[in-house]
């Protein structure tokens, strides 16, 4: 049987923030998009036919110590997954596990946490890629917003870090 390699029918991409916000908007993405003042980011798209249709940005935490009783995840040790998003159902789940696989390893850090909308979401697409729901986390108001904190599951990836400072 001979195999003949064609084009990659999607691939994973690292893309600049202004396109990721973009496709934050144009996807509906419930939180916009990253506006943060300080820290860097590392976006990437699975790209399918020359467009983006999921995203995936990874963010310095805002805060030192990550909440919720998880407080030994820090901004030296710890990413945060800060958006998520996709242009049609199912991709989201396929986007974070090619992050976590591929992208994750190679960013130097000990931990991923991804905050997310109590109210929202169910958790089902961080539940079936391994990461565990491991704190809440209710925040106050937004001073730069004026906006009413949620309520947020934090999940951790990969899940033995949720269990304290080794």
């Amino acid at each position: 049987m001979t195999w003949q390699r064609s084009l990659p029918v999607a691939t994973l991409e690292p893309i600049d923030l202004a396109m990721a916000n973009r496709c934050l908007d144009s996807w509906g993405h419930k939180m916009g998009q990253i506006r943060r003042p300080n820290g860097w980011y590392r976006a990437h798209a699975l790209v399918a036919k020359d467009e983006p249709v999921a995203v995936v940005v990874a963010s310095t935490l805002i805060r030192e110590r990550v909440g919720g009783g998880l407080g030994h995840l820090t901004r030296e040790t710890t990413v945060e997954l800060s958006r998520l998003c996709a242009c049609r159902p199912h991709l989201c789940r396929v986007v974070l596990r090619m992050w976590r696989e591929f992208v994750f390893p190679v960013l130097g850090f000990e931990a991923a946490v991804s905050y997310q909308d109590a109210d929202l979401h169910t958790g089902h697409t961080y539940r079936f890629d391994g990461w565990r729901r491991a704190g809440f986390a209710s925040s106050g108001t937004d001073q730069r917003s004026g906006r009413r904190g949620r309520r947020r599951w934090i999940w951790v990836w990969p899940p033995t870090a949720a269990e304290g400072a080794a």
